[in-house]
């Protein structure tokens, strides 16, 4: 990538938007993500952070932070009328946008990641792993505490979009965070890039594509690994998802008798298509003074979403007509899948963990689903923890977009819980499981 070439997608981005081009804008993106940033979600976000701070009125001197193998980071002030902003634009190597945030307020370079103070880097090793086998394999990272045997293992599935291993979001890594703070403790971990990170060309051309094929083959890949590494209990390997993966857990541990049971960390259980259109109108919502002009972008997305539960669905429905852009394969796997219900037919133990704050799984209509499957269920825990968001940081006021581009790591709570709760779950010789 030139060095220019970065500066100048991210000037592109911002002339697109005041033109209301928010079509241009996703074509802009990495192929593989232009399923995740539609044009009715970036008009909904755009149209929030300049109703706080009025119309463009200046564009200032952009900055570049590059990182070879990575791509570049692009922040471009915005003078506005009521303030300022700085849209920072996320680039690859081959120039196409990987990410988009509007921030108040001037932005300076980003921080870089550091280990948060619950994770001990001398007591345990990582190591490079592959899983599975062919075109379609990913790589990994295995973390094994020094010197002890028996323990219990975890997989970790990340989040919905083309994450990488560390689940990598702005400045902040939370699936590394989690993986070297349970290593510090006694949980060796296995947290891989997902196939749609490693592999999107492959992706993007593959035919009906869907959840189980997003997730499932490498879950399970990990899950067979940890059982055959010499310092892992093989009775003992769990399944840990955050956000999508959470939802997903289910699906694997079904697909895979050998998982000993599910960490679901804020782990959606409405219709996905139904939890677009809610994100949408929270973006809207956080300034009432735009909310009516987001209107008809969200009921765009509310037709979308009414074409996933109609019978009307086929596999020849374009995906042009569909929330995200997601083929139409991904909506009929998807739109009969219970992940709440699943779990609890699933007779293992299972751990609900929800971040009070949390906007994209929430207390109010996600949780109650896996309250209600799970109620009679003595081997599962849910907890709740109300300064928490999506990412498990904790925090007051209302959960924004914006948190995610400043350094947090997460809660040093739900590590130590988690950590506990796997080291404490067992199977017992006659095949019940314990707690």
């Amino acid at each position: 990538m030139k060095a220019s070439s970065a500066v100048e997608t991210g000037l592109a981005v911002v002339d697109l938007a005041r033109g209301g081009r928010f079509t241009a804008i996703r074509d802009l993106f990495a192929p593989q993500l232009r399923t995740l940033a539609s044009a009715e979600m970036l008009h909904a976000a755009w149209e929030a952070g300049i109703g706080r701070a009025g119309a463009v009125t200046g564009i200032g001197t952009p900055v570049e932070e590059s990182s070879p193998g990575h791509g570049a980071v692009v922040k471009v002030p915005l003078a506005c009328e009521q303030g300022a902003l700085t849209l920072v634009v996320a680039v690859t190597d081959a120039g196409a946008l990987a990410g988009l945030q509007l921030l108040p307020g001037e932005s300076g370079p980003a921080a870089p990641w550091t280990a948060p103070e619950y994770a001990d880097r001398a007591a345990f090793d990582e190591a490079d792993v592959i899983l599975g086998s062919g075109p379609l394999a990913v790589p990994g990272t295995l973390s094994v505490p020094r010197g002890q045997h028996a323990l219990p293992g975890v997989v970790l599935l990340a989040g919905s979009g083309p994450n990488d291993r560390d689940e990598t979001i702005g400045p902040n890594k939370p699936f590394r965070d989690l993986a070297w703070g349970l290593a510090s403790s006694g949980v060796a971990v296995l947290r891989f890039d997902k196939v749609t990170h490693a592999h999107p060309a492959e992706v993007r051309s593959a035919v009906g594509f869907t959840l189980t094929d997003e997730y499932v083959p490498h879950a399970i890949a990990g899950v067979e690994l940890l059982r055959r590494h010499p310092a892992v209990d093989a009775a003992r390997v769990f399944v840990a998802g955050h956000s999508l993966g959470g939802t997903v857990a289910p699906r694997v541990a079904a697909a895979a008798p050998s998982v000993a049971g599910l960490v679901i960390l804020a782990g959606g259980t409405e219709p996905l298509h139904w939890v677009l259109v809610r994100q949408v109108r929270h973006l809207a919502s956080l300034d009432p003074a735009t909310a009516a002009a987001s209107e008809p972008v969200i009921q765009a997305l509310t037709a979308q979403a009414q074409l996933v539960d109609s019978p009307a669905l086929t596999r020849s429905t374009p995906a042009s007509e569909l929330p995200a852009g997601l083929p139409a394969s991904y909506w009929l796997d998807l739109r009969d899948y219970d992940p709440a219900g699943t779990a609890a037919g699933l007779g293992r133990p299972i751990l609900v963990l929800q971040g009070g704050r949390d906007y994209q799984a929430t207390v109010a209509d996600d949780l109650p689903r896996w309250q209600a499957a799970l109620a009679d269920r003595p081997d599962a825990t849910i907890r709740i923890y109300p300064e928490d968001d999506h990412l498990f940081v904790a925090g007051s006021g209302q959960s924004t977009p914006a948190e995610t581009l400043s350094p947090h790591h997460v809660d040093p709570r739900v590590v130590a819980d988690i950590a506990a709760w796997l080291k404490a779950t067992r199977i017992s010789l006659a095949g019940a499981h314990e707690h």
